[in-house]
């Protein structure tokens, strides 16, 4: 897939994607960690024949612009790329797609966006910010899962990412990876990109600049007695979640309760699949997001 260069009103460039028909309708797809716009290959080769595909490498990743500043990386400054990204390809409204850390962004941009430029969110493997945190708090198995984050976001790590870049803490910390799944050249550029030492900073501080709270293992399973959570309104256009159920670092309980925040909302459970289900089972992926877009 061919990128270009795309310059956003905040100085930062983004290298996307932009394939299929300049007037069809449009869906952006936000790719997460540790991957970039290849994570929607297979999404992209399937739906560009009838809708205008755009594909960023999102801020810190490949060839974008990856600013080393940690306050370089909230939320706020990340969803804010797509909505400047719609605008300087003069795009009104769009359905917006997410997975993982793209997901994320992607939530925000859905609950900012509904209404006004936004008609449709897709979401794959990528919790609810209401829904996580309170999970992080109560449930052992995503608190386990999760205690990378707090690795990634320690600065005593920094030095095992200048010498060994991404691979290194990875290696050390996530045990969700599960890399006979991949295809051999699709990992093989990922360890290319990965050797960008400023692009491994600006993806950890994804991490670094977020929020949300990882208590450590022995912290009690339950909610602080002055807990408030993520303050967020509820999102009501049509939502589309995909969740594979072999996700090791994200359970299926990151489904329950979305009905509550979410409606109109469209749940697809993908069994036997593991975390990057848009490539690990593009078939299914498809296969939900066109029975959804119809």
């Amino acid at each position: 897939m061919e990128q270009k260069s795309v310059k956003l009103a905040n100085g930062i460039h983004l290298d996307c994607v932009d394939e299929g028909p300049v007037d069809a309708p449009v869906l952006i797809f936000l790719h997460g960690f540790p991957e970039s716009h290849r994570t929607w290959r297979h999404q992209i080769a399937h739906f560009s024949d009838r809708f205008r595909c755009i594909a960023p490498d999102q801020r810190g990743y490949r060839g974008s612009s990856k600013p080393q500043e940690v306050d370089a990386y909230t939320p706020d400054k990340l969803i804010g790329d797509i909505f400047l990204l719609a605008d300087a390809l003069g795009i009104a409204k769009f359905t917006i797609v997410g997975h993982d850390w793209g997901g994320a962004i992607a939530w925000g941009v859905a609950l900012g966006g509904q209404h006004t430029r936004v008609e449709r969110a897709i979401i794959a493997n990528a919790p609810h910010p209401v829904i996580f945190q309170k999970l992080l708090y109560t449930h052992p198995d995503q608190r386990e899962a999760s205690q990378y984050i707090r690795a990634f976001r320690d600065p005593a790590n920094d030095p095992l990412i200048r010498e060994h870049g991404i691979t290194g803490i990875l290696k050390q910390e996530v045990n969700w990876d599960r890399p006979d799944t991949m295809p051999a050249e699709e990992r093989a550029q990922m360890l290319k990109d990965w050797e960008d030492r400023d692009a491994c900073f600006g993806m950890l501080n994804y991490y670094r600049g977020s929020s949300m709270y990882v208590p450590t293992m022995d912290e009690p399973f339950e909610l602080p007695a002055d807990y408030s959570g993520p303050t967020l309104p509820n999102l009501t256009i049509p939502t589309l979640v995909i969740w594979a159920l072999d996700d090791l670092a994200l359970p299926p309980e990151n489904l329950d309760g979305l009905d509550a925040v979410i409606d109109p909302l469209t749940i697809v459970q993908v069994p036997d699949c593991g975390h990057f289900v848009p490539w690990e089972a593009p078939s299914a992926v498809n296969d939900a997001m066109e029975q959804f877009l119809a």
